[in-house]
């Protein structure tokens, strides 16, 4: 395959922050009578409007506006989405661009607008991005939608591939289940059921966060589920057919929710932040740093080595060490990634993750969270929304404003790592401003 083209990165010309987050209830639209013909406008510009608020601005006070949508043609029969939901955000006639880069979007999104308020050419941005994942539209009817079944959303994963020399073999898409959780296992000298019970307190403690986040998907506990089926023992329930292996390690309940949903994010040079909020902004929280990685899926490992390749840029421009890392994301739309991702990013030790994991003590009340809203498994995963999510939650969690679910130890410093469709990688780092 060759050797890789690592980059090596600068210094922001100037300080850049998170203002303010906005988001919607992760959900099926189509299955309830209230939500039931929403429009990308709507759920963007809900998610913008909550975002501007948490910020203290305007629209008149935002310059330009991101729009990030994974498979707009597919789920939402738009080739140029952004140019359709300015009026329901007070921008119409404010420049925009729209952008898609499968389920890595949403972090790109803050990388995009980061760039240009660093760059100097706008102040203050909003970015942000919208996702019907479950929901999509009937290209005759001006608002009706239809659930997307598994044997279509299933067709568009081999989009995500190389026409030539990979889609047709339909490697990528079937691969992606065991890969990263079979090679954990070698490296880790796991057996099949430590591995097994792993990528299970993974699912379990996904759960657990998501049932103290309001507009988490998913709302029954794995516990309940249990009961409800006969059973006393949850781990008994979750190693039965009742959560089936798709592969040889991987089950069911390591598998995203697809569903609809937006997220936003209001972006600000951080000298600017008193002038443009008037005072109102709460607690900003900078950017130091980003990283980027590009790997097709025709390579081996991809997600692992894209994940080294933009880890090692995000310490090298930031200086940060692993150790100053108090809390950590992965889009874990395979939910072994989240172990692989924090031991990659030294927020856990090498080959000895599983074991945090299952102690719980990555669960949000543990001493290493991950995932702190329930990842793709049970927060929900709306594609290119859910990397918005995951900065919407550490804003949160940095500021003390997570309730329930507020980690013991307020976060300074946060790692996430988003993932996309075989092809991008980021790695972020966010620090609150002192």
């Amino acid at each position: 395959m060759g050797q890789f083209n690592q980059t090596t990165l600068n210094q922001y010309a100037r300080s850049v922050s998170i203002i303010g987050v906005g988001l919607t209830p992760f959900m099926y639209t189509v299955d309830n009578d209230e939500t039931n013909g929403l429009s990308e406008g709507e759920l963007y510009g809900y998610a913008a409007l909550k975002a501007m608020e948490d910020a203290g601005v305007t629209p008149k006070d935002v310059q330009y506006y991101y729009h990030g949508e994974a498979s707009p043609l597919n789920g939402s029969d738009y080739l140029t989405p952004n140019v359709q939901i300015a009026n329901w955000f007070g921008m119409k006639g404010k420049g925009s661009m729209h952008h898609s880069e499968a389920c890595c979007t949403g972090y790109l999104a803050l990388e995009i607008a980061v760039n240009a308020v660093a760059s100097g050419k706008y102040d203050c941005v909003l970015t942000g991005c919208v996702e019907f994942g479950d929901g999509v539209c009937i290209p005759t009817h001006p608002w009706k939608r239809e659930k997307m079944s598994m044997e279509r959303f299933n067709s568009t994963l081999g989009w995500l591939y190389d026409r030539c020399y990979n889609r047709s073999f339909v490697a990528g898409t079937q691969l992606i289940f065991d890969n990263t959780a079979e090679r954990y296992k070698r490296e880790a000298g796991l057996s099949d059921q430590e591995m097994d019970d792993t990528l299970i307190h993974m699912s379990l403690n996904n759960r657990k966060n998501a049932l103290h986040h309001p507009l988490a998907l998913m709302k029954k506990s794995y516990e309940e589920e249990a009961k409800e089926q006969g059973f006393d023992d949850v781990m008994d329930y979750m190693r039965s057919p009742f959560n089936p292996k798709v592969g040889d390690l991987l089950r069911v309940s390591g598998m995203e929710m697809k569903c609809d949903g937006a997220a936003c994010a209001i972006i600000c040079a951080t000298d600017k932040v008193e002038e443009i909020t008037k005072g109102k902004c709460k607690k900003p929280i900078e950017i130091l740093g980003i990283g980027s990685a590009a790997v097709e899926a025709s390579n081996p490992h991809f997600e692992w080595k894209a994940t080294e390749l933009a880890t090692e840029q995000v310490y090298q421009q930031t200086g940060v060490k692993p150790e100053e890392i108090d809390l950590f994301f992965a889009n874990d739309f395979i939910i072994t990634s989240h172990l692989m991702a924090a031991e990659v990013a030294g927020y856990l030790p090498k080959n000895e993750g599983w074991k945090y994991i299952i102690e719980g003590r990555t669960a949000y009340d543990g001493d290493k969270p991950i995932n702190t809203n329930g990842g793709r498994t049970s927060f929900g995963h709306a594609h290119a929304a859910s990397g918005m999510a995951d900065i919407h939650e550490a804003v949160t969690q940095m500021r003390g404003e997570a309730g329930d679910r507020q980690v013991k130890k307020l976060p300074k410093t946060t790692f996430l790592r988003g993932y996309g469709g075989g092809q991008n990688v980021a790695s972020i780092i966010l620090r609150t401003k002192e």
